[in-house]
């Protein structure tokens, strides 16, 4: 989740169901969304669904099943892959590979004790997101006619500006970045819906769709987009550390305290003795000028009509080359095909 905003964003977020986004367009962030698939769709030991020749599909089943179950309320999902990341991101990009390592062996030491438990909480930690899962996801929603797009840089950021632009109605992500680059409404769990099992703990928890207003959370802090950047920075982010001991409650004083990111800048280095290991300027830079890309109505209205479901392919990929189900895959299939005619060849106006 990058910036830590869980405290905030609490107090003004709003259960919703599915059925209230019928008939909405959404930007969904590819690799959250996969992420999820991945860590969830799992053995009760941990391990993921695997084909014959060892290739894992737990995003595949997600995909196919969890977006249907989408495009059945109405929601029309548009998945937004990352491009290559700012330079800024390397340190984290390098922390989370050491955390997925050291989850990877925990999960190979947990197994190896019989500790079911230890071990899949070990395995969700572990997991990552290959350039196979990557192409493969590809090429499933190809075949679904779910269109997808490749960012630039950032998903998040390109989903945002599509957003603001008045392509989609909203951003779907589980990371709360989605604010600090202005995205006006955010919505969190929409395909991880249902009862879950909290990791370690024989607890089932209900997991419901939320959606989070911009403005309302702005409105809440009493804070301006830019200085909820700043806020997020002091706390850190997935482009710089922030302060050791400044929490959320800490970085939003510091911030209506002072009118400048400048002036932020000389009071954390008095008191905190923090050098930003980035330029500051730069760091808000990827919030307030971020890499997208400017997508027409008429492009996007062509990305829409162009995608279209192939029952055919969907089995053959799924059931010839993955190994799943002929019965429960070519069901999901007719429904594709049935769902899509129903759209039939709606525009942009349609689908928002």
């Amino acid at each position: 989740m990058a910036v830590d905003l869980g405290k905030f964003v609490g107090e003004v977020k709003e259960n919703i169901t599915l059925d209230e986004l019928s008939g909405k367009t959404i930007a969904v962030d590819a690799y959250n969304t996969i992420y999820q698939f991945l860590s969830i769709i799992r053995q009760p030991d941990g391990t993921p669904l695997m084909d014959s020749k060892g290739r894992v599909t737990s995003h595949l089943s997600g995909l196919l099943y969890r977006t249907t179950n989408l495009l059945e309320f109405g929601i029309s999902p548009v998945f937004v892959f990352d491009g290559l990341p700012p330079i800024q991101k390397q340190r984290t990009i390098e922390a989370r590979m050491n955390r997925r390592k050291e989850a990877l062996e925990g999960w190979n030491k947990a197994k190896a004790e019989g500790m079911v438990a230890e071990a899949r909480a070990f395995a969700m930690a572990s997991t990552r997101i290959t350039k196979d899962v990557v192409e493969s996801a590809k090429e499933l929603l190809g075949y679904m006619g779910i269109p997808y797009m490749q960012a630039n840089s950032e998903a998040e950021a390109q989903a945002a500006h599509m957003v603001k632009s008045g392509l989609v109605y909203a951003t779907a992500s589980q990371d709360y970045d989605s604010f600090l680059f202005g995205s006006d409404v955010v919505l969190r769990n929409i395909t991880i819906t249902g009862k879950r099992k909290l990791p370690k703990r024989n607890v089932f928890i209900d997991v419901k769709p939320e959606r989070v207003m911009l403005q309302k959370l702005l409105s809440n802090l009493g804070l301006s987009i830019n200085q909820l950047i700043w806020m997020g920075m002091l706390i850190g982010t997935d482009f710089n550390s922030g302060i050791d001991k400044v929490g959320p409650k800490t970085a939003l004083k510091i911030v209506k305290g002072h009118s400048t990111l400048d002036a932020i800048t000389k009071h954390v280095k008095e008191k905190y003795n923090y050098d930003w290991e980035s330029d500051p300027k730069e760091i808000e830079a990827i919030f307030t000028k971020p890499d997208v890309l400017d997508v027409s109505v008429d492009r996007f209205n062509e990305m829409i009509k162009g995608a279209r479901p192939e029952a055919g392919r969907i089995i053959k990929f799924m059931c010839d080359e993955h190994g799943f189900s002929h019965e429960r895959v070519g069901k999901v299939a007719d429904k594709l095909l049935e769902i899509k005619g129903r759209k039939g060849q709606k525009g942009i106006n349609t689908w928002l």
